[in-house]
């Protein structure tokens, strides 16, 4: 008994630590509001997708004369965000228009939860064909036959209980992914109920990476091949515990049949660790990237520059590091070149050098020399 409520105080203070997290309230400056005008505007609502039995939003960005077999993102909000305040944060549609894919940004409402938040921990919102994943699929079948988009590159992408609905969109559809990526998120099946999820969130259980795996065996009738994650976390991060990462990394892994502890490279990039693991084929298939002194929140460059793009807000932070440009390079959309495996010769005194070709990157450089490209 008294262990029962030693467990129901905890809970009680997660939640009050939860709630105080969200609702800082910084006030919006004039230029801040006016950017918001602008960004709903950009967005188009689309209504007769199909009987949305989640019950969510669907609003959408396809640059003007975007061709036929384009590529589709979706990108899903975290709590207490919008679908336009998350694109005009992380620079997806001006990516999209940079770089030619369709943007679907499916968007969360208050009577489904009072906090914006994608219900990634509720049974009927975590299961194929049932609620919130099966009102997203409908969104990415609508906007592939309108918009005759490449059914074989579609990715996901989200933050926080974004990133939670990203694990289950990717484990309930995996056929219909290319790849993911989650930021500060939850592996599938972290939570089956609300007292869950907030044990998740800050003290995650760590389980073998065969039930990890397992989870997203028993979600649909799939068996690979499966799409390609990358995983963003913060250490810093007090509100989804890194060791979540972790678990993520071990569900996918499996799923790739690789391990955790045998990444094929680990670079230290000034605060972020990258981890890659590779198949058999030489490609890159899961990525990690673990970031010093960063908070909950997607990391970002915003200004004008090259590999800069969108606007700080909360949950949306200027760390002079931006995800939405990594995270298209891991796909291979990316700004300056597909994450090809990288090559290196060793010589007599054992100095390495690295081959790797690096055409795209010589042939956009040749661009924007001859402004024939932007520096976005």
């Amino acid at each position: 008994m008294a262990n029962t409520l030693f467990r129901l105080d905890e809970l009680v203070r997660l939640r009050q630590r939860w709630s105080r997290a969200l609702f800082r309230h910084v006030p919006a400056s004039p230029e801040d509001q006016a950017a918001a005008r602008v960004a709903e505007e950009r967005l188009t609502e689309v209504t007769g997708f199909g009987t949305n039995p989640g019950g969510l939003r669907m609003l959408c960005f396809v640059p003007p004369g975007l061709p036929p077999g384009a590529p589709l993102v979706v990108a899903l909000h975290g709590c207490t965000q919008t679908a336009a305040g998350y694109d005009l944060g992380c620079g997806w549609s001006a990516m999209a228009e940079h770089l030619g894919f369709a943007l679907l940004l499916p968007e969360q409402r208050r009577e489904n939860n009072p906090r914006l938040c994608f219900n990634w921990f509720n049974p009927e919102d975590i299961e194929r064909d049932s609620g919130e994943p099966a009102s997203i699929r409908q969104m990415i079948g609508w906007m592939q036959r309108e918009h005759r988009l490449d059914p074989a590159r579609t990715f996901i992408s989200g933050l926080s209980a974004g990133g939670g609905m990203s694990s289950v969109m990717l484990a309930c559809y995996p056929e219909c992914f290319a790849g993911g990526a989650i930021l500060a998120g939850l592996p599938y099946r972290a939570a089956t109920s609300v007292a869950g999820a907030f044990e998740a969130m800050y003290h995650p259980t760590s389980l073998p990476a065969r039930s990890r795996g397992d989870a997203v065996r028993a979600a649909s009738a799939h068996r690979g091949p499966w799409p390609r994650i990358s995983v963003w976390q913060g250490d810093a991060d007090v509100t989804v515990k890194p060791g979540n990462a972790t678990e993520i990394l071990k569900q996918w892994l499996d799923l790739h049949e690789l391990t955790l502890d045998k990444p094929d490279s680990l670079e230290q990039q000034g605060p972020v660790r990258l981890r890659r693991w590779r198949n058999a084929r030489g490609q890159v298939v899961v990525e990690s990237r673990d970031i010093a002194g960063l908070a909950h929140g997607v990391p970002l460059a915003p200004g004008e520059e090259a590999g800069q793009v969108g606007r700080a807000g909360p949950f949306l932070l200027d760390v002079g590091l931006s995800s939405t440009h990594g995270i298209l390079r891991f796909w291979g959309l990316g700004t300056d070149r597909i994450d090809e495996p990288r090559s290196f010769v060793v010589n007599r005194q054992a100095a390495t050098r690295e081959v790797t070709p690096r055409l795209f990157g010589l042939v956009n450089k040749a661009l924007r020399r001859a402004g024939l490209r932007s520096r976005r």
